[in-house]
């Protein structure tokens, strides 16, 4: 199957890079200089991928991303970005990127990120419902309930749930749930993953509820009643 990126990056030589680079992997390609042109061109079409530089002119991608998300577009969104402070990572993972790469980066990486993002496909069938204590997870339908109270979530961050809730009990290393979320290890020093446990607890564990996800401390994380 061939599928679609869409590439909006201000920085002309790296657009043309980034596109033939893609193409020759057998991607149909789409690219856009600016926000607005983004926003247009996703108007037009849904691409499978997006791929999304952060410093573009107006809107910049962290609005582009925020405005998406907020009209329910779910499309894996991997961020570009030559900023290479934690908050300024944390801001496009808040505005609802999935993944980020920082400038200058190796075109094998991109690659090889794109194409965990392309495994994250809603498994099958229709019965397939996840239940823990008063959480409820309907993975072929994307959606999650806590007591009764369905949950907003981004891609990445109901990706996490239904993996926690699948294996509810164990307890997973955060080599496991790398390998099993984004497709590959960001390394020792990341904060990825506990950036989006912080989001799924801030949703999932409400006040005057259980908590349910809880941290094992040197090993991972598990998802359990108590």
């Amino acid at each position: 199957m061939t599928h679609t990126v869409l590439i909006a990056e201000d920085d002309r030589a790296i657009r043309d890079s980034l596109s033939r680079a893609l193409q020759l992997e057998g991607y149909r390609v789409s690219t856009a200089a600016d926000g607005a042109q983004t926003l247009a061109v996703l108007g037009e079409q849904r691409p499978d991928l997006l791929v999304l530089d952060v410093m573009m002119p107006g809107p910049d991608g962290l609005e582009v991303c925020r405005r998406l998300r907020a009209e329910g577009d779910r499309t894996p969104v991997l961020m570009l970005t030559a900023r290479v402070e934690v908050p300024d990572r944390i801001a496009g993972l808040d505005a609802g990127a999935d993944d980020y790469l920082v400038k200058p980066f190796d075109v094998d990486e991109l690659f090889a990120r794109l194409r965990a993002l392309l495994r994250r496909n809603p498994p099958g069938p229709a019965a397939d419902v996840l239940t823990v204590a008063d959480l409820r997870v309907e993975p072929h339908a994307r959606r999650a309930w806590r007591a009764g109270r369905e949950l907003e979530l981004s891609r990445t961050e109901f990706d996490l749930l239904e993996l926690l809730t699948r294996h509810a009990g164990a307890v997973l290393d955060q080599a496991t749930v790398y390998e099993q979320i984004w497709g590959y290890d960001f390394g020792p020093g990341s904060k990825n993953l506990a950036v989006f446990i912080g989001y799924l607890r801030r949703k999932l564990d409400r006040p005057g509820l259980t908590p349910l996800i809880h941290t094992v401390r040197g090993v991972g994380y598990t998802l359990r009643e108590s």
